[in-house]
């Protein structure tokens, strides 16, 4: 496995989504592949209270297990930032998780979100040892800069986007901002363009994985970290895509790669508002 550090953690280049996990009729499937991704080195997972079912299936998977060795990201709604609220949603995803704390905090996205007032409350949870970070998601630059105006704002540990070959808006400014100030960027659905598509891989992608003997979605993850800034997460339904998943690791996209990938998925010339889906 290999790593990179955020803040002083030590988190793998890749992580395990949980979008969906705990609405099939196959538990057992889900926590081995959880299982799977941590026996092969990736310590990142990551949840929210909104994906139905998801935290309990990862409470289960990672019960037993040492507790170090697992860098667990969940999310709360922006209807729960209030103070009582907040405190109330975390209280009952640790439930679910069957855990003291979480790792990472993340608000699910902006909306109507009282920065001021929900930094403060993740501050304070932060001090009792609730949460170890906080974060953010669905933030663009204009977002991170409120965000970063308010008191502590500037301990935002992570911005949780869409970013993949076929949403590259963030590569504008949005990337190279965190970059500078030193907030990590965390990639879901690494697989899915906006309005929740499955990407389909396009001529380069398929001649890419054919080069290297992957698949075109091990290419895609490949692309996502070529940098060491991004961190994709990538669902984790079943052993063999996580598997698939860890194998992007290993592929070294040369000149001539990347030149195709940008041919078929141009990098963006202007602002364009925050993909998301």
């Amino acid at each position: 496995m290999k790593y990179t550090t955020i803040k002083g953690e030590k988190l793998s280049s890749i992580g395990l989504g949980t979008a969906e996990l705990g609405l099939s009729f196959n538990e057992a499937q889900e926590i081995a592949a959880l299982r799977t991704g941590i026996d092969h080195g990736i310590n990142i997972i990551d949840t929210a209270e909104m994906y139905s079912g998801s935290e309990e299936v990862v409470g289960k998977a990672i019960k037993g297990l040492d507790r170090d060795q697992i860098f667990l990201t969940t999310k709360f709604l922006p209807t729960n930032s209030t103070p009582q609220r907040l405190r109330s949603a975390l209280q009952q995803s640790l439930t679910k998780l069957q855990l003291d704390y979480v790792d990472l905090y993340l608000l699910h996205w902006r909306a109507n979100a009282d920065l001021a007032r929900t930094v403060a409350e993740l501050v304070s949870l932060q001090k009792e040892g609730l949460i170890r970070h906080w974060g953010v998601s669905s933030f663009d630059q204009a977002d991170m800069e409120d965000l970063i105006k308010v008191s502590g704002g500037d301990q935002c540990f992570a911005n949780q986007d869409l970013y993949n070959v076929t949403a590259r808006g963030v590569e504008y400014d949005l990337l190279l901002w965190q970059k500078q100030h030193d907030v990590g960027f965390l990639s879901y659905s690494p697989f899915h363009a906006v309005g929740w598509h499955q990407i389909t891989p396009k001529s380069s992608l398929t001649t890419i994985a054919h080069k290297h003997h992957v698949s075109p979605q091990a290419v895609i993850l490949a692309w996502i970290m070529r940098t060491g800034q991004v961190i994709p997460l990538p669902k984790a339904g079943n052993a063999r895509h996580v598997l698939d998943n860890i194998s992007a690791l290993d592929i070294q996209l040369d000149d001539q790669d990347l030149a195709l990938i940008d041919r078929d998925y141009p990098a963006p010339t202007h602002k364009i508002p925050l993909q998301k889906i």
